[in-house]
């Protein structure tokens, strides 16, 4: 499980691991580290929406919703200034369950940049 320091906004905003990219995000006031690709079918969940309550993000592919709770509870992270540490998985969790790693993964880390939709950069929540 590699340990990575990266940018929560801006250039290197995103680290992959073994494939899989990770951002971090703010959803109701309250930032995490997630998955930047839907659960569902692998869309780009980095640009998902968010649901009036806050309670789910809604993949921009298909509209389906992932839980946010869930999504905050996979990667433990810890924010400091404009710079996020996480513990990232070698692999990313199917149902809850650790996954195999996907063939031909090299297990490497790398940093990128991933625009965030911008119903995942609020600091506070909207005003209704």
């Amino acid at each position: 499980m590699p340990v990575v320091t990266f940018a929560v906004a801006g250039r290197d905003n995103c680290v992959v691991v073994a494939g899989t990219p990770y951002v971090y995000a703010t959803v109701g006031g309250r930032g995490f580290v997630m998955r930047a690709r839907c659960p569902h079918r692998g869309g780009p969940l980095h640009l998902a929406g968010v649901t009036g309550d806050g309670v789910r993000l809604v993949c921009p592919w298909h509209e389906r919703r992932t839980s946010v709770a869930r999504m905050r509870a996979e990667v433990p992270a810890v924010r400091v200034g404009d710079r996020v540490t996480a513990v990232l998985p070698d692999h990313p969790p199917v149902r809850g369950r650790p996954a195999p790693p996907p063939a031909g993964a090299c297990g490497g880390v790398a940093l990128e940049h991933r625009p965030l939709a911008p119903a995942l950069t609020r600091r506070r929540a909207a005003a209704d």
